[in-house]
């Protein structure tokens, strides 16, 4: 079954347009620029495959996004087994690196959360988006999505008073 052309035209659009923000979502997943852009690239390959299953071009944004974190969690599920050094091991064998990081208790704590309370807080603070949007994304129950939210929440919490 071929696709339109329009529906592939808006689809690069889009893609294009929010390369930034794909790019940063699967970065907050894999925490590594090549993985992260192996996610973003995989990402395009399947919208483009399953681009039939797109109902309403008005949902793309969210339709993409399930894709985006899907093959985000993906990459984490196969890279279980491989460790990986934490960012300060690595910066201190740099010579001059300058921290970025304003809020690195925050990030380690949210590093620490479960995958699903992780990419809530993701998609609503540094994405902002919106409750229905991150169900939709993510294929959840708004209450399910509000519940994780407070848990999640509750968590970082926490973790950032120890």
């Amino acid at each position: 079954m071929r696709i339109s052309s329009k529906l592939e035209k808006q689809l690069e659009e889009y893609v294009v347009e929010n390369k930034e923000k794909h790019y940063r979502i699967a970065y907050s997943y894999v925490k590594n620029t090549d993985d992260a852009l192996d996610i973003v690239q995989e990402s395009i390959f399947k919208a483009l495959i399953s681009l039939n299953t797109l109902k309403n071009p008005e949902f793309m944004k969210t339709w993409f996004y399930r894709i985006l974190v899907n093959c985000s969690l993906d990459c984490i599920r196969k890279q279980k087994k491989i460790i990986t050094l934490d960012n300060e091991v690595l910066y201190s064998y740099i010579d001059e690196v300058n921290d970025t990081y304003t809020d690195i208790d925050l990030h380690k704590a949210l590093d620490e959360l479960p995958d699903s309370y992780r990419s809530i807080i993701i998609l609503r603070f540094f994405e902002d988006l919106k409750i229905e949007e991150i169900a939709e994304i993510l294929n959840e129950n708004i209450n399910t999505i509000k519940t994780r939210l407070y848990k999640s929440l509750d968590k970082l919490r926490i973790k950032m008073n120890d």
